[in-house]
């Protein structure tokens, strides 16, 4: 959402009079000293500290949640399907808006951090993955099971997956409604590819199967 404590974006008397750098901050105040990441040039400047607004989070992973808190540029925009880096008593971890509360229960796609009292969130940097495996044989039953997976982790139809006990070919994926930048909620296209953070079910069959049978 922001820079760090120690990292601010300033212009370099060195290197880059014009645009902004990332700067180190290496002795805070008034005139505080930094010094330039681009060229290692330091020089004194002053830092104009921005009001944050506190925002309650609320947080949810694997089916449970609780509760956190985030301070926010006053004037930064927030929308649901933005991740951030959240840092909590049990963990800092990546989560994603999901809804955004103005309070007495009006909800947006997006407001001022001034304005919103609390961010409804789920955790996308490990997750859990709903799958369910066909079977190879008419007698046997479909089954359903969890993966735990890093978010950031691809699932490709028509390609195969080894994942503990489980070998299968994934034959469909449907999306969260929270996700961005998929064409459909359902795809079964071979070469479709959906991160684990964004996908709602995966649909598979064993590997030893021939025919396919989306959904």
């Amino acid at each position: 959402m922001s820079n760090t404590a120690s990292q601010v974006a300033l212009v370099c008397p060195s290197c880059s009079p014009e645009e902004q750098t990332v700067h180190e901050v290496l002795k805070p105040g008034g005139q505080a000293t930094v010094r330039c990441t681009a060229c290692g040039h330091t020089h004194k400047t002053t830092i104009e500290e921005e009001n944050e607004a506190e925002i309650d989070v609320i947080v949810s992973q694997d089916g449970e949640s609780f509760s956190a808190s985030a301070e926010v540029p006053e004037d930064e925009e927030l929308a649901v399907g933005e991740e951030f880096v959240l840092d909590t008593e049990e963990a800092i971890m990546l989560v994603r808006i999901t809804s955004v509360e103005l309070g007495e229960e009006r909800r947006e796609e997006s407001a001022r951090a001034d304005e919103v009292e609390t961010l409804w969130t789920r955790a996308v940097d490990n997750v859990s993955v709903n799958l369910t495996v066909h079977p190879n044989e008419k007698r046997e039953e479909s089954r359903s099971v969890k993966l735990q997976v890093p978010g950031d982790h691809e699932f490709t139809v028509g390609e195969r997956e080894e994942m503990g006990d489980e070998e299968f070919v994934i034959t469909g994926i449907h999306v969260k409604r929270d996700a961005t930048g998929y064409h459909k909620s359902k795809l079964d296209f071979e070469g479709d590819t959906v991160h684990a953070k964004d996908v709602k079910r995966l649909f598979g069959e064993d590997d030893s199967s021939t025919a396919w049978s989306v959904w």
